[in-house]
């Protein structure tokens, strides 16, 4: 009997992934120590200039041991980046000591949509234990969380190849939820059919309305195609799931393909290829966010009609140096040809020159109201 040659490297290999494992874990346990001395001593988490050093050290140390700097830089941002949500983390939860561990959270879709991948992502970085509840619709996530049936809501809010949610905007015209927190999903649509499937069969796909507007250019290449719209996209793999034909696909997202039994048979086709949907979570109460983190503050304006009132508004926040990262407009339904902005702030609530600014803008404005302040997720990087 013939020994793989193979065996003993592989053990040491998978060896050293322990050791590496144990090391990154040790390193992490050093990055909680960090924080409550910051916290002690009101040190912003972010240290752009150390991390900036270090990087440049061990891309020089890497030298010594014949490693790529590309590779060394994306390894350390990815560490770093853990570092600094760890660390956001810790300030978060003594900031707030009504954080539920176990909770609630209301998506879209069955499992398998993009958003039922974003509140995941959102619960393995901020809870202890999640219960899902899945909805047909968003304004059934909405209303899940104004009637106290989930603690939370994940919705998406925007994407970078189609734009803004315009439903989700409308929606939080009329409600009294607050924004505690957000995530960026990057966006890799798949068509996904039934094992042994070609693409050159296939001639009718499902998905939701976002993904074939973010793919436009691709399905133009396949004019044949029957289009036909579902509420998610994880809806439209289980209905190609339960059709099991060869001819038949859905355009969705790999791990949820999985989940239904389907195969990819093409992916990287979006417009853009960045492809990046950005989602917004709800809770019925609002969240403190530690000044020692980077912050976003969502407001919702209305001002006059006389000419230049927008205008007036904007230059507020540049005379107080505050950042605007997103405005939105949203028409009030009811009173024709008067809009609703949503602005997006970098900055905190509680901020001086945040609550100047909303002062100001609440004697100038018919109308102004806090969405949410919450934890900005764009983790910048150094290099």
């Amino acid at each position: 009997m013939t020994t793989n040659p193979l065996l003993p490297l592989r053990d040491k290999i998978n060896e050293l992934d322990k050791m590496l494992l144990e090391l990154i874990a040790k390193r992490r346990n050093l990055s909680t120590q960090v924080i409550h001395t910051k916290s002690g001593a009101n040190i912003p988490v972010r240290d752009m200039e150390r991390e900036r050093s270090l990087i440049i050290s061990l891309i020089n140390q890497g030298k010594n041991y014949h490693l790529d700097d590309v590779f060394i830089k994306r390894l350390y941002q990815l560490i770093i980046e853990d570092s600094v949500l760890l660390q956001q983390k810790i300030l978060q939860e003594k900031l707030n000591d009504d954080i539920i561990a176990t909770a609630k959270v209301a998506f879209l879709g069955p499992k398998g949509s993009y958003s039922h991948s974003a509140t995941r992502r959102y619960a393995s970085a901020h809870l202890d234990q999640m219960i899902e509840s899945s909805c047909t619709s968003f304004k059934d996530v909405f209303e899940q969380v104004e009637r106290g049936e989930v603690d939370y809501g994940i919705l998406p809010i925007e994407n970078s190849s189609s734009g803004s949610i315009n439903e989700v905007y409308d929606l939080l015209q009329k409600t009294n939820l607050h924004i505690i927190g957000e995530l960026s999903l990057p966006i890799d649509h798949c068509v996904l059919a039934m094992p042994n499937s070609q693409l050159e069969q296939i001639d009718t796909i499902y998905s939701h309305p976002q993904p074939f507007q973010q793919c436009s250019n691709f399905l133009e290449s396949h004019p044949h195609w029957k289009i036909v719209y579902c509420d998610s996209t994880s809806s439209a793999m289980e209905t190609v799931a339960k059709l099991n034909k060869p001819n038949v696909a859905a355009m969705g997202n790999k791990d949820g393909g999985e989940l239904y039994g389907l195969q990819v048979l093409k992916h990287n086709f979006a417009n853009q290829k960045e492809n990046i949907t950005r989602f917004i979570v709800l809770a019925r109460q609002p969240i403190a966010v530690s000044d020692q983190i980077p912050a976003k503050t969502t407001i919702l304006m209305k001002t006059g009609q006389q000419a230049g009132a927008l205008v007036d508004a904007l230059l507020v926040l540049r005379n107080h140096n505050i950042i605007m990262t997103k405005l939105e407009s949203r028409p009030i339904h009811g009173t024709p040809w008067e809009e609703m902005f949503y602005i997006d702030l970098h900055g905190n609530i509680h901020s001086y020159e945040m609550q100047t600014a909303l002062k100001e803008l609440a004697s100038m404005t018919l109308y102004t109201k806090v969405l949410g302040c919450y934890p900005s997720d764009s983790i910048v990087s150094i290099m």
